[in-house]
């Protein structure tokens, strides 16, 4: 079982920007991209079919058809998704709607365009260990995109060192 990662931006020069930043957790997580709404939800599909979970969401707030927010607010409502981590990664969105991210979709984490690639990178490591502790998943498999400190605790926590 692989953690996924899924990076949902209608514009492309972004979601490329956001895969090489990333690039560094793409040996050891399911990096998977969607331009939109109907796409993000068909690589859900996908990554539940392959036994995969769905640990993180990083998503655009202003995108054709359904905004990221309302998508948010989807994921938090769905069993498969609800304990997924959800950022949103914005230059658009306005107060309500963050507010409402918060409130309704239990938003994680706000990033605004443009990021710091180091400083994403390091966001990405926690709410992929916030996503660790809070799913029960076992942290030994996936150490290396961990925040090492934090899982290893949790590991001892449980008694397996």
């Amino acid at each position: 079982m692989k953690l996924a990662l899924l990076i949902l931006e209608d514009e492309r020069p972004v979601r490329e920007a956001l895969r090489r930043d990333l690039v560094s957790f793409a040996r050891h997580v399911r990096l998977e991209e969607a331009e939109d709404v109907p796409t993000a939800l068909e690589v859900i599909e996908e990554i539940d079919a392959a036994g995969d979970r769905l640990a993180l969401v990083m998503a655009d707030h202003r995108l054709p058809g359904t905004s990221g927010v309302d998508f948010l607010i989807g994921l938090a409502a769905d069993d498969r998704t609800a304990t997924a981590r959800k950022v949103l990664v914005t230059g658009q969105a306005d107060q309500d709607d963050t507010i409402r991210a918060i409130n309704e979709a239990g938003l994680d984490r706000y990033v605004a365009k443009p990021w710091q690639a180091d400083a994403l990178c390091e966001l990405v490591r926690d709410q992929l260990t916030a996503f660790v502790v809070a799913a029960g998943v076992d942290p030994l498999p996936h150490l290396a995109v961990l925040d090492a400190e934090r899982a290893l605790a949790i590991v001892r926590e449980r008694g397996d060192l």
